[in-house]
């Protein structure tokens, strides 16, 4: 088999091991987030403004579609379906690699499909961290890119058979990528979380956007050791910080760079307690790919905007007219994700005594 037929078999591959339940981790550190609750928030539902923007991009939403899929037939149906939905929806979306496009060209349609499906919408490329500077101006041109994902997945390739071993030069490629390519860069975790000391060093790279993307939701170490017939890595699934983690550790730079948060998010309040720790806006991958394989659009559709208008229902109760104020809201840290804090010296005890101004 060659490549492009492994990759393009790869694609398949994950979309169907995603959509197991066996791949979404067991445990969340949402559930050691706590908001205080103040009796009269003195706010009306009505005026609640859940717009978010970021580089001069408006995002209608808090949330967006994040990077899953393409680079096969049947994944470019799913790109086309997820398309519609974000255009029904108005939520930004990012294709998945774009790798498998990237070096067959039958296979760019699968991605081309989602500028097709919503040409005024919010698009974000995705890459690797890898790939040559004329791939990721493909990439962009691809999908007319407003925002250009670049992926760090070390964990995935490690345990996957024919993944990559050699890391060395990435840092130098992003140092490229930053000073050639036009449009925002959000360097993106695959769902092992990132430290403070990750978060410094990406800084002084130059890099003003990131997606934590923590431990929490499609576990990758799981699916690829699902592939890998020749060792079996399954002692590492618990590998990684969790989004929750990820998001306390980048306390210190949130006002240095712009945070998107994504992995393990559940439910409205798992989006809104994103946000109180400083994420701009969220992703969202395997809760809306396993709604739309099992229930079909309409009924991911409908999920969206019941999410939506929870999100609003939440920041009314927490007297929080716009997503920002989110950051002004007390909201305690309890149990292992408090043990965490305490040993890495982040201040939980600010977040729990916050205040809107």
């Amino acid at each position: 088999m060659n490549s492009e037929n492994q990759r393009e078999m790869r694609k398949n591959e994950h979309v169907h091991l995603v959509s197991k339940q066996n791949s979404i981790e067991v445990f969340s550190h949402f559930d050691d987030l706590h908001f205080v609750h103040h009796s009269l928030p003195e706010v009306n539902y009505e005026e609640i403004d859940i717009t978010t923007s970021f580089a001069n991009i408006q995002l209608g939403r808090p949330i967006y579609i994040n990077a899953m899929t393409g680079g096969s037939k049947k994944t470019g149906e799913i790109n086309a379906l997820l398309a519609e939905i974000a255009k029904t929806t108005g939520l930004a979306m990012a294709v998945g690699s774009q790798h498998a496009g990237l070096r067959n060209e039958q296979l760019a349609d699968t991605y081309k499909i989602v500028r097709q499906k919503h040409p005024n919408g919010i698009i974000f490329a995705n890459i690797g961290a890898d790939v040559p500077i004329d791939f990721a101006r493909k990439a962009i041109d691809m999908v007319e890119a407003n925002a250009l994902q670049v992926h760090l997945n070390v964990p995935q390739e490690l345990v996957m058979y024919e993944g990559e071993r050699n890391f060395l030069d990435w840092s130098k490629k992003i140092e490229q990528l930053i000073k050639i390519i036009e449009i925002p860069i959000i360097i993106k975790e695959v769902g092992f979380g990132m430290s403070m000391e990750t978060i410094s060093f990406l800084h002084k790279l130059g890099i003003q956007y990131i997606d934590i993307s923590g431990r929490g939701g499609t576990n990758f170490i799981w699916v690829e050791n699902q592939r890998n017939s020749q060792i079996n890595y399954e002692y590492l699934n618990g590998w990684g910080q969790s989004t929750v983690i990820s998001l306390l550790e980048a306390q210190n730079w949130l006002n240095k760079l712009t945070v998107f948060a994504s992995g393990g998010v559940r439910n409205p309040l798992d989006i809104v307690k994103s946000c109180s720790l400083g994420a701009r806006a969220v992703g969202i991958a395997g809760p809306i790919l396993r709604k739309l394989l099992a229930e079909g659009v309409e009924a991911t559709i409908k999920q969206i905007m019941d999410w939506l208008e929870g999100i609003q229902v939440i920041m009314t109760m927490l007297g929080a007219r716009k997503i920002s104020d989110l950051q002004e809201c007390p909201i305690i840290v309890k149990n292992e994700v408090f043990e965490w804090c305490q040993l890495r010296e982040i201040d939980v005890k600010k977040l729990a005594n916050r205040s809107k101004k």
